[in-house]
Formats: structure tokens, sequence, C-alpha cells
């Protein structure tokens, strides 16, 4: 049960912008905001998107790729002014609602079906 503070306290750090729609399954380009010195820079991120957990200013999203042969996972909070963009590369049909299997998956089992639009 959420009190009209919280939920006003949620209301304000949400995202202003629309985010595009977001499945489990889909391969998303993350777009991170890096500060090195009075510098910043954005750093792209992709793989296959396999959680998603929380609500409203506290949700996040889990992106999983393969680089140099060990498997990368990250954590972003979608709502977090350090991620600056995210876009949608492909759909992915899948049947679960977490892709925790792909951790142990290698080779052809590892790939996701394609919707095709």
């Amino acid at each position: 049960m959420r009190t009209k503070m919280l939920d006003k306290i949620s209301g304000e750090q949400t995202r202003k912008e629309a985010m595009p729609a977001l499945h489990i399954g889909d391969a998303v380009r993350v777009q991170v905001k890096i500060k090195e010195g009075d510098k910043e820079r954005l750093q792209a991120f992709s793989g296959i998107l396999i959680a998603r957990d929380g609500t409203g200013a506290t949700e996040t999203i889990t992106v999983r790729r393969v680089s140099y042969g060990e498997g990368v996972e990250r954590v972003f909070p979608l709502h977090a002014p350090s991620v600056a963009k995210i876009e949608v590369e492909k759909h992915g049909r899948v049947r679960r609602a977490k892709l925790y299997y792909l951790r142990r998956a290698t080779g052809k089992k590892a790939r996701l079906t394609e919707v095709k639009n």
C-alpha cells in the first residue's frame, strides 16, 4: 500500500520523456553517460534484456551480452539520469519472464527467435 507522499516522490523522480516499449528477450542498446574529469561522453552497452524488476522510480533492467567469450551482465536503473537513451534493436520471442537460463546456455541454445513485424 503506497501513500500519497511516496507516489509524489516517485512521480518527481521518474523520467519525463517517453521510454520505448521494452520486453524481455529484446536486443537493446543502452547509452550511459560517463563522466571523466570535466568531460562527459556516452558509452553504449548492447545485449539481450533478460530481466525487469521494480516499479516506478526504482525500476531496473538487466542486460546481458557475451564479450570475448565471457558473459557480462549490467543492471540499469530506468529512470536514472546516467541512462541517456535506450534503443530496441530487435524483438525476441520468449515464453519466460526472466531469462536466467541464458547464463548456462552456449552456442545455438543461447539464441532467441526474432519477432518479425
